[in-house]
């Protein structure tokens, strides 16, 4: 490569800085919990995805190093050609019957899941309606999938059933997320699958945040809202309340075998660790024998959804741990996120792409891990905090 092929890279960085767009890396340690260490200072974690504490448990740990022992650290090929290893099986048969389904398929992460499986069911001649909060990684298997991609607005079913009513696609393809990461609000799971089954249309969730702490048995909110036999795809994610790593994909045993010939990312990809395999395992049993987590994680959402209504916060519609406090600019979300981490609270500040211009906020995510004190500590943080933030701009929320 000619050198100052990448000169050009300078002034993409500098334009992000002055845009307050630049993302860096931020090590945290010694491992995910309710207070990790950050450059130096014990910060309380407001930041993670491990809704019920389980990244660190004990048992999970355990299970994972004994997996590495007996197994190995690595598949070392894809399923197809040489790793498909004792533990996959067995995760895969476990998370069938948590979700009530025939099979499961694994795939190495929700990226991974949801840019291949869209692929392997519609194609040029069909039609993909997408949310338009979707997650990215959904966007970006509808646009690999080469359908055409028709978005809706955001949990709209009168809009939804206008353009599948309209639509001449030889096949048709719902997607949704269940909960959506940066609003922590819940997709009409019962109205969609109502309009799938008169338009003829399959219905793909995404239960990312959803998985282990919505519903009875934790399974999700398909199954908090009975339509898990409606639903054909189902999708999760095995490193957010499972704490391990991974993904997969649960439904027909028809639908696992068209995967494991069309999905392109399982096809093509090394197999999961045993580690994490074991890893999701051990979480998945302690999701079904203590059910106590998911009371207490939602007591805690309970408080603080009281605590951010009172501060101004519109957190009516949110129906999972993830608070979406909304900040208006770039500008605002930084120094509110560098004001708190001052006061001991490490909750990052989330900016375009990741959510619409003009709605940049603090994603604060609770797990069952926090105490009563850490959210009425946060919030009385974020009260000081807040008068001292730049002004909204001008036509912007804030």
């Amino acid at each position: 490569m000619a050198r100052g092929a990448l000169d050009w890279i300078g002034a993409e960085l500098e334009a992000l800085d002055a845009k307050g767009l630049r993302r860096s890396l931020e090590p945290i340690g010694p491992a995910q919990g309710p207070v990790v260490t950050v450059g130096g200072r014990a910060l309380v974690n407001l930041c993670s995805n491990d809704y019920l504490g389980l990244a660190a448990d004990p048992r999970v740990r355990a299970a994972a190093a004994d997996a590495a022992a007996r197994f190995g650290a690595g598949s070392g090929a894809a399923r197809l050609v040489a790793g498909d290893l004792p533990p996959h099986g067995a995760l895969e048969a476990r998370l069938a019957a948590w979700k009530g389904r025939e099979a499961a398929l694994l795939f190495g992460s929700g990226y991974h899941a949801n840019a291949g499986v869209p692929g392997a069911l519609v194609g040029r001649d069909d039609a993909v309606f997408s949310d338009v909060l979707n997650h990215a990684s959904i966007v970006d298997g509808c646009l690999l999938s080469r359908a055409e991609l028709v978005r809706y607005r955001h949990c709209d079913v009168d809009e939804l059933a206008g353009l599948l009513a309209r639509t001449r696609a030889r096949r048709k393809l719902v997607v949704t997320d269940a909960i959506f990461s940066m609003d922590g609000d819940a997709a009409p799971l019962r109205e969609l699958a109502e309009l799938c089954d008169r338009h003829g249309a399959m219905l793909y969730v995404d239960e990312a945040h959803a998985a282990g702490v919505l519903g009875p048995g934790g399974a999700g909110l398909a199954e908090a809202l009975g339509v898990q036999d409606r639903v054909d795809v189902h999708m999760g994610t095995l490193g957010k309340a499972l704490g391990a790593f991974g993904a997969y994909v649960a439904g027909e045993r028809r639908l696992v075998e068209l995967l494991l010939s069309r999905a392109r990312p399982f096809v093509f990809s090394t197999a999961l660790p045993p580690p994490a395999c074991a890893a999701a395992l051990a979480a998945l049993e302690v999701v079904a024998t203590e059910p106590s987590r998911r009371t207490r994680l939602f007591a805690l959402c309970a408080r603080m959804q009281a605590g951010l209504a009172r501060l101004g916060f519109d957190v009516a519609r949110v129906a999972s741990p993830i608070f979406p406090v909304v900040l208006g600019s770039e500008a605002r979300a930084l120094a509110a996120a560098a004001a708190l981490r001052e006061r001991g609270w490490f909750v990052r500040a989330i900016r375009p792409p990741t959510v619409p211009r003009g709605t940049s906020r603090l994603r604060v995510a609770l797990s069952a891990a926090h105490d009563e004190a850490q959210v009425d500590g946060f919030l009385a943080a974020l009260a000081e905090v807040l008068p001292g933030l730049p002004p909204p701009e001008a036509g912007r929320p804030g």
